[in-house]
């Protein structure tokens, strides 16, 4: 018995416990608890955001009380976006215990953590007079071509559903949101400031309802999925790197990706100088106008045509089967009988030709050409550089652009899962834009430091 009690004593000691005591005081540097290799060392040790401080410094007064650093402040809301943290009372909560985001902000133990009322104040005030958010993507992505990562010869364009912080009860008739915002503060606001910015106090988007909750957010519905409140998000990437080089929020319309596109093309060519060889995109680009506009700018357009829905049944003549006579602008069906030119359709933007009732009437291949009364032809306005986007589908580059096409819904993806933005915390497009740039720059930040920390290129750059 006593041989048992005395083996029993030995593997308690053994075995050992942990005493949780605490001690009074600990020394330690922050700076010697971040490894080399963590994501926020990297981002600090190749990318500077000394500019934001000279960009706002006509917003701050030189006399009173000192404020927040709003490069302090700035860095506080890269880390929700870095790590996928929504919410910035919870963000503020995870910063006063985290080391490496401590060491990140510059926020030592001794330093207050700022309240979460003053992100709200600077994100209406300074940051967003300022265009900052905007200002730190180029700048990001202008990092991303000094550095060789981004190529720009090919890319890709696509936008993704955003919800909006609202909800669709909130939907009211347009022709009632005058009244309302005699009651709600938030309607009244939105018009008082739309009144400000262009002296029309209606609601920015056609709409048959508007949203008092969100007045500049739009119903869609796509597909099978309910329709809902919310945004397009617009991102156009490099096809190599995968990094993002144009963002662009819109209200959620079909119609206005393409015009998206287009904006995004423009001012990455204006800032850079420099203009992609391909573009890539869904069918839902595949419009005339799209890729017309791409031809003339000697881009070539990897884009499905799309085609009209209720167009010629495809078992009878096709356009092909007909001959176009440019001498008296009309087209000669396979049974050599005319059609003329009758006009422009406004609607769908194409040229009309019709033949008539007495010409098809006794036609032998009529139950090949047409099932009305006669038959008619529709060309597009652009109708050239539908038939060269339908000659390069064909080519084996086009399949290879379809396939780098995927990277940029791999990028949506990210931010809906990754970075948690499935759904809008702010309202108004104008505070969505800023969440959309933010988001971008995130994504772009990883790929960039990872590609300047790279053993093979940190060599290069030694011997060189």
């Amino acid at each position: 018995m006593l041989q048992e009690i005395a083996n029993l004593g030995g593997w308690l000691r053994m075995m050992g416990r942990h005493d949780r005591s605490e001690s009074l005081f600990y020394y330690f540097r922050i700076e010697d608890q971040v490894p080399e290799n963590h994501l926020l060392r990297l981002i600090d040790r190749y990318v500077s955001f000394d500019f934001v401080r000279e960009k706002l410094r006509a917003s701050y007064s030189e006399t009173g009380r000192p404020s927040i650093d709003p490069e302090v402040l700035l860095r506080i809301l890269l880390l929700g976006y870095l790590y996928g943290i929504t919410s910035e009372r919870k963000l503020l909560e995870e910063l006063r215990m985290h080391l490496a985001w401590r060491w990140f902000t510059g926020l030592g133990f001794d330093q207050e953590i700022p309240h979460h009322s003053t992100f709200s104040k600077n994100r209406h005030g300074r940051f967003q007079e300022s265009n900052l958010f905007q200002e730190l993507f180029e700048r990001i992505v202008e990092q991303c071509l000094a550095a060789g990562l981004v190529e720009g010869e090919q890319m890709s364009v696509d936008g993704s559903f955003i919800m909006a912080n609202a909800s669709h009860h909130s939907r009211i008739p347009r022709e009632q949101f005058k009244e309302v915002a005699r009651v709600n503060y938030g309607a009244r606001k939105y018009l008082e400031e739309l009144e400000q910015e262009n002296g029309d106090g209606e609601p920015m988007h056609e709409q048959d309802k508007v949203s008092t909750t969100d007045p500049d957010s739009t119903y869609l519905t796509k597909g099978n999925r309910a329709a809902e409140l919310g945004y397009f998000d617009n991102y156009l990437i490099d096809n190599e790197s995968c990094v993002i080089v144009g963002v662009q929020a819109t209200a959620a319309r079909l119609s206005q990706e393409s015009a998206a596109a287009r904006d995004m093309i423009n001012r990455y060519c204006e800032r850079h100088g420099r203009q992609p060889k391909g573009v890539a995109a869904d069918t839902t680009y595949g419009n005339g106008e799209m890729l017309q506009w791409l031809d003339e700018r000697g881009i070539a357009g990897y884009i499905r045509v799309k085609e009209n829905p209720k167009g010629q049944p495809t078992d009878l003549y096709g356009i092909d089967q007909f001959t176009y006579v440019p001498e008296e602008n009309c087209y000669l069906c396979p049974a050599g009988k005319r059609l003329n030119y009758v006009g422009i359709n406004k609607g769908n933007r194409v040229h009309r030709y019709y033949s008539t009732t007495k010409r098809c009437r006794g036609c032998e291949q009529k139950p090949q050409c047409t099932r009305g009364q006669f038959r008619t032809i529709g060309i597009h306005i652009c109708e050239e550089a539908r038939q060269r986007a339908h000659a390069r589908a064909k080519t084996p580059e086009f399949a290879m652009a379809l396939r780098k096409r995927r990277k940029v819904e791999a990028l949506f993806s990210e931010l809906k899962n990754l970075i948690g933005l499935r759904r809008l915390r702010l309202r108004r497009i104008k505070f969505v834009r800023e969440q959309f740039y933010l988001a971008a720059v995130a994504q772009n930040l990883k790929r960039l430091v990872r590609f300047l920390s790279q053993p093979t290129r940190s060599l290069m750059e030694i011997t060189a």
